[in-house]
């Protein structure tokens, strides 16, 4: 991928250029972040509403019809349907580990094959996420591995 950057005249608004063969998902994700900027998601917890941002989330899991936030010490509800996540989230940060669990690939420490080809995460708060081997693929691709 090429990268352009042009300075503009002072009274010219900025703007960004997009030229590709296609739109991917990552694309996608790209132009949403662009025009949107980098979002908090609203969470709950003790009848409270926080706003976290994505990089702080270490995976989301839909528990029973509700979704939940992992982070560091805590675990807040989000309203959102992982799929509704999945194209809000930074596209090179978060993969689907599970029909039930979006994993963050920054807090992922080390990789372990699981039985029956699926394989297990351990995550810098040190909590394991298994991940189904119909997901492994894509996880090898964003990894480049």
């Amino acid at each position: 991928m090429k990268v352009t950057i042009l300075d503009t005249e002072p009274n010219e608004e900025d703007e960004i250029i997009i030229k590709c063969h296609f739109l991917d998902d990552d694309m996608l994700k790209l132009i949403n972040y662009f025009k949107h900027g980098s979002r908090k998601l609203p969470a709950y917890k003790d009848g409270r509403m926080f706003f976290l941002e994505p990089k702080e989330v270490f995976y989301f899991e839909s528990v029973e019809q509700r979704v939940f936030a992992y982070c560091k010490l805590d675990v807040y509800q989000v309203k959102n349907k992982l799929y509704e996540l999945m194209e809000e989230l930074p596209g090179r940060d978060f993969i689907r580990a599970s029909k039930s669990i979006i994993l963050n690939l920054n807090k992922i420490t080390s990789l372990a094959p699981a039985f029956g080809g699926r394989y297990e995460a351990l995550l810098e708060n040190q909590e394991k996420v298994i991940i189904s081997r119909q997901y492994i693929g894509a996880l090898k691709e964003k990894l480049g591995v």
